[in-house]
């Protein structure tokens, strides 16, 4: 959804000027889009099943090594059907010891354990381990492509195609962000005493230390877990959970331009993510001005098996592992309002992925141009900020209480503007208004850098 950063309101309709500020913002956000057009995004709070962020998070991409956390939960499902255990040995065949790297290098017509070979999945990200799996569990590699696939539609992947088990280049083999999730938070939710293995970063195998990619892990504060991948065609890719005081999110990035870019991006997604889960958790949160409160569920979940005393997922207290993600629209911040957050130790903040893909918006010097081109100056006290929509005025009423409660004294002169917008289904937008041009914006930075989203206005008119 492309939202007009100044609006011009009538007494009774938008003017003609809302139609060429959103055509100068979809230009702007379909030349990011080109310039990056492998990237999407999705954050999602695992103890509300809220979507906290997303961009392109059903559009098709290409899985890369994530593809192997389905190659896990296959194996999973067979040790917790008994039908395996962590001590038995699966062979090698040639076809598995010729695949190309990255892998654990095992030769042909030997064994190794099913938990070294989940541990090189998950670490080394073995590509010839994930066949040794895949034919250990549906005898050839096609077979197991179908069983990934049918696996994925029943846990409510309706958009990924499997074709082979460690997401080395097919084209038939593609997936989206939302997918991607919902496998991260199914292999959390229905395996949780092997999600241990998803947090480990290095094993031993015949006597040498293998390591890992996941830089997450020992970067970001609280993340324990989850994948990496990369091809060429589809960029770096990474699903990550991470925990903050009791609280879990789970994200996927996919398209990165380096492995260092994508996590730098991912942390800051996480931290906006948390601060956003906190204040939705108080009812205070709300994606952005106008937002459709559509979900998806996650279909065909089987009976949750019973957590593991050692696991302290966020969702424990979920009462089923369907979880519903609500569809909310991207949070769209202005780029000068967005918060200041802490940097990971891998990548710089001129790293072009930040601002490529975090949103596709125009930068502040072609907003500023924007408004002045688009808008006329109105009074020194016209502008303001919306902080949200509500379907009920009086919630409208009380959000944008809190937004004013929580701004410096040198703008106590805003006030609370309650607008309702006609049509199918009364809308409220919360709003403060009282405000010139600085001040709406030094209002909007400042409630950002609390993680609340709002967006500048001109309501003179």
């Amino acid at each position: 959804m492309v939202t007009a950063t100044i609006i011009r309101i009538r007494r009774h309709g938008i003017g003609a000027i809302v139609l060429l500020a959103c055509l100068a913002m979809s230009m702007a956000t379909t030349t990011s889009a080109q310039a990056n057009p492998r990237y999407a995004a999705i954050v999602v709070d695992m103890e509300s099943g809220e979507v906290l962020h997303a961009v392109n998070p059903d559009e098709t991409r290409y899985p890369a090594s994530l593809t192997k956390m389905m190659t896990l939960y296959l194996l999973f499902e067979k040790l917790e059907r008994g039908e395996l255990r962590l001590d038995s040995p699966l062979q090698v065949s040639s076809y598995a010891a010729s695949k190309q790297a990255s892998k654990l290098y095992v030769k042909a017509g030997s064994t190794l354990p099913v938990e070294t070979a989940i541990q090189a999945l998950v670490i080394r990200s073995a590509n010839d381990v994930a066949v040794v799996v895949a034919e250990a569990l549906g005898g050839n590699e096609a077979n197991f492509g179908r069983m990934m696939t049918d696996k994925a539609r029943q846990l409510g992947m309706h958009r990924t195609t499997f074709r082979n088990p460690n997401g080395l280049p097919d084209a038939a083999q593609t997936t989206t962000a939302r997918d991607m999730a919902t496998l991260s938070i199914r292999l959390m939710q229905d395996f949780p005493q092997y999600y241990h293995y998803f947090s480990q970063t290095r094993f031993t195998w015949n006597g040498q230390t293998i390591t890992g990619h996941n830089r997450l892990l020992g970067s970001y504060p609280g993340a324990d877990g989850m994948k990496t991948g990369f091809i060429r065609a589809s960029g770096f890719n990474v699903a990550t959970s991470a925990v903050r005081n009791g609280r879990r999110l789970v994200s996927v990035v996919m398209g990165g331009f380096t492995a260092a870019s994508r996590d730098t991006h991912m942390a800051d997604l996480l931290d906006r993510g948390f601060v956003r889960a906190s204040l939705y958790g108080r009812g205070d949160w709300v994606a952005q001005a106008d937002f459709s409160g559509d979900r998806m569920s996650m279909e065909g979940a089987p009976a949750a098996p019973a957590r593991q005393p050692e696991m302290q997922l966020a969702s424990r207290s979920a009462p089923e592992p369907v979880r519903q993600l609500a569809s909310l629209p991207a949070p769209e911040p202005l780029p000068s309002a967005r918060p200041s957050l802490p940097q990971t130790a891998q990548g710089s903040a001129n790293d072009p992925i930040r601002e490529l893909m975090t949103r596709a918006e125009p930068s502040a010097a072609q907003r500023s141009e924007t408004l002045h081109r688009l808008e006329p100056v109105g009074s020194s006290a016209s502008w303001g900020v919306q902080v949200g929509a509500f379907s009920n005025p009086d919630n409208a009423r009380q959000h944008a209480s809190r937004a004013a409660d929580r701004l410096s004294q040198d703008l106590f002169n805003a006030r609370v503007d309650i607008h309702e917008v006609s049509g199918t289904q009364a809308l409220f937008r919360a709003r403060l208004v009282n405000l010139d041009e600085n001040q709406a914006y030094r209002a909007c930075r400042s409630l950002a850098s609390e993680g609340m989203d709002c967006m500048v206005i001109n309501a003179s008119l």
